[in-house]
């Protein structure tokens, strides 16, 4: 999903509180129930599951409710593993894990059914990416308004025209990457996306381009040989490229990326200017 989140990121901020993950469970039990606790399996998405109850609990909205759903389904999907182990010495446990199992679809059903009717676009998309028809149109209807300005709401918006307009898919993919304020990690999708449509589109120096922008984010993309057999060019024009890259690594994680800036030195490939020579 778009929006998951690591209870890393919030746990500092409890800690003053609650320093361990038992003592928030002791004080608050109600956010323990129904999970297999004190059970090595699934153990960090049950404690991402706690932490983020816990937040909900402190800040009941409906972005963090959808959280605490992601968080859940996520847990959900480790569990339907766990409870067909079978455990060498405590045999209960797997009791347990079937009853976490059930307890985490009913809670699924149960957030799902609260979050039905929520305005909130992150919601919407999510209710448009587990199939729902209607949030799809909805969600559609938010172009446009100012409501998707995030990177995971262009690229949601993006995934929409990715096979119904691949200029506008780039330009959104684009917009996503100058939302970025330089405090999270990109989305992989966002630039293999961008990758993969400049190569569909023979778009050579923009695909090398992109490609090496995500070879320097460590992304599974080609190496960069296979990447010089893929996009022949002359060596003045891939080290522009490679420059640009560079740039747009060092633009994105400072929060100041700018399509613009790109576009202009996508046209200005050193062998494409008057009086160079094309090698």
């Amino acid at each position: 999903m778009l929006f998951f989140l690591s209870a890393v990121v919030f746990l500092p901020a409890c800690q003053g509180e609650f320093k361990t993950t038992d003592s928030l469970c002791a004080a608050h039990p109600e956010l323990c129930e129904g999970l297999n606790n004190n059970d090595g399996q699934c153990r960090i998405q049950r404690t991402d599951l706690i932490w983020q109850r816990y937040k909900q609990l402190k800040t009941p909205t409906d972005i963090e409710k959808l959280h605490t759903l992601e968080f859940t389904r996520s847990y959900q999907y480790c569990l339907e593993y766990a409870a067909e182990i079978e455990p060498t010495r405590y045999k209960e446990r797997k009791s347990l894990r079937a009853t976490a199992l059930i307890h985490s679809y009913e809670v699924i059903e149960q957030l799902t059914e609260e979050l039905a009717d929520s305005k909130e676009p992150e919601v919407i998309y999510d209710r448009w990416s587990q199939g729902e028809h209607k949030a799809k149109e909805e969600f559609l209807k938010l172009e446009g308004t100012g409501q998707l300005q995030t990177p995971e709401l262009q690229l949601a918006l993006a995934s929409f025209y990715t096979d119904i307009d691949k200029a506008k898919t780039r330009q959104l993919l684009l917009r996503a990457l100058e939302l970025y304020q330089g405090k999270s990690k990109v989305k992989p999708d966002i630039i293999l996306t961008l990758a993969t449509q400049a190569h569909q589109e023979d778009n050579k120096s923009e695909a090398y381009l992109w490609s090496r922008v995500g070879s320097l984010m460590g992304l599974p993309v080609a190496s960069p040989e296979t990447l010089l057999r893929l996009y022949p060019m002359p060596q003045q024009d891939k080290s522009h490229l490679d420059s640009l890259a560079d740039s747009i690594i060092q633009s994105i994680s400072s929060g100041h990326f700018n399509r613009v800036s790109v576009e202009k030195n996508l046209t200005a490939l050193p062998s494409q200017q008057p009086g160079q020579p094309s090698s």
